[in-house]
């Protein structure tokens, strides 16, 4: 879909990156590593500040300790960290848990493994409920003997929806019953709405005990494009996990690290975000009352789900590619997200539009969905 918008010059919000700068003292931070002459290969775990930050962080907002030497590990982007850990933790002819809708990467890292995933998927939103939601009862029904792994993801990329309480008490629960390992990509955590906060699995003993946990320098930072994140887990599990991530990438940028651990000192840039991004989901859905199309609550992330259903009866799919091209706005189909993208039980008319986009960005996709009468 991003190549499609820029072949057809459509305004991208499809594809998950903001259209802003990171903040100019990181840049700065990241130049004056360069010239001080970090620019060889660091430690393989990561730079030492930096492990420290993220320990210090972690035990601030969960109240969770990570051995700084031997439970975190920096990554080359949280996407090295999910391949890394899947290919370290599953085992031929295991089955993993999968969430549907999904983010594309864990069903093709686990049958790279040798893995079967075994696919669940979330209650899709309807009158009563306004976002999609886990049936616990499903999830345990999935769970066999040859079931290892279990991958979640909250802040929960593309539906918008958080875990409560409920969510965190029942993965818990299921995890220590049936001795499961938790993968938990938690790569949006610092972008949740209302009154709540995130919801670790590294919150949780038990759960801390048995997960993997996942974030994003990049997404928190503004710096997609940089490819720094990170993951902590127990010894016994790291341990596996740093076997494929030295001989996968060894290490993550030597400056990059050096900034970001200079910079975390601060906390302010993500205690703001939340706020940040809830007022550019307002923008986008206070935009869309004036069209055909009607944002889902968005909870976390800094995606809304769309329902185009006043507009088209077209599958997800070629819906998006007609929007792109005939009205010059791209967006990314829930189907994809989905085992069978053309499956009916995949296509419930939605789509996912990114607002971490500048508002003059925002303003002209909503000029041009406001057009919006009919695609065919």
């Amino acid at each position: 879909m991003t190549k499609l918008a820029a072949d057809v010059k459509a305004i991208n919000l499809g594809q998950g990156f903001p259209d802003f700068a990171p903040a100019e003292e990181l840049i700065a931070l990241v130049n004056q590593a360069m010239l001080d002459g970090h620019n060889q290969y660091p430690a393989m775990p990561g730079v030492l500040a930096l492990r420290q930050q993220i320990a210090a962080k972690i035990g601030a907002l969960y109240g969770a300790y990570y051995d700084v030497d031997e439970e975190i590990t920096v990554t080359s982007g949280a996407t090295e960290a999910l391949m890394t850990s899947i290919q370290a933790l599953v085992n031929n002819g295991d089955e993993v848990i999968v969430i549907e809708p999904y983010y594309d990467l864990y069903v093709p890292a686990v049958q790279l493994a040798g893995g079967t995933p075994v696919i669940v998927p979330m209650d899709v939103p309807n009158e009563t409920q306004d976002s999609y939601s886990i049936d616990w009862n499903k999830i345990e029904d999935a769970i066999s003997r040859r079931t290892r792994l279990i991958i979640v993801n909250s802040p929960h990329n593309p539906t918008g929806s958080v875990f409560s309480e409920d969510d965190l008490v029942a993965l818990e629960t299921l995890a220590e019953k049936y001795q499961l390992i938790v993968l938990s990509d938690e790569v949006y955590e610092h972008i949740v709405f209302g009154s709540t906060s995130h919801l670790s699995c590294s919150s949780r003993a038990k759960l801390r005990d048995r997960s993997v946990v996942i974030s994003s320098f990049g997404k928190t930072y503004h710096t997609t494009g940089w490819k720094l994140g990170y993951c902590v887990a127990p010894k016994a599990l790291m341990i596996e996990i740093r076997k494929v991530h030295q001989f996968t990438v060894f290490t993550a940028p030597s400056p990059f690290q050096i900034a970001m651990a200079k910079f975390m000192v601060d906390p302010s840039s993500y205690q703001q975000l939340p706020e940040f991004y809830r007022a550019k989901r307002d923008y986008l859905s206070d935009g869309l009352q004036n069209t055909k199309f009607r944002p889902l609550a968005s909870k976390g992330t800094f995606f809304t789900v769309v329902d185009y259903t006043a507009v088209s009866d077209l599958l997800e799919h070629d819906f998006c590619v007609a929007l792109a091209k005939q009205h010059g706005v791209a967006a990314i189909p829930l189907a994809a997200f989905y085992a069978s993208s053309s499956a009916k039980s995949s296509n419930h008319g939605l789509i996912r539009l990114c607002f971490a986009k500048h508002e003059s960005t925002l303003d002209e996709a909503l000029d041009r969905l406001a057009n919006v009468q009919q695609v065919l």
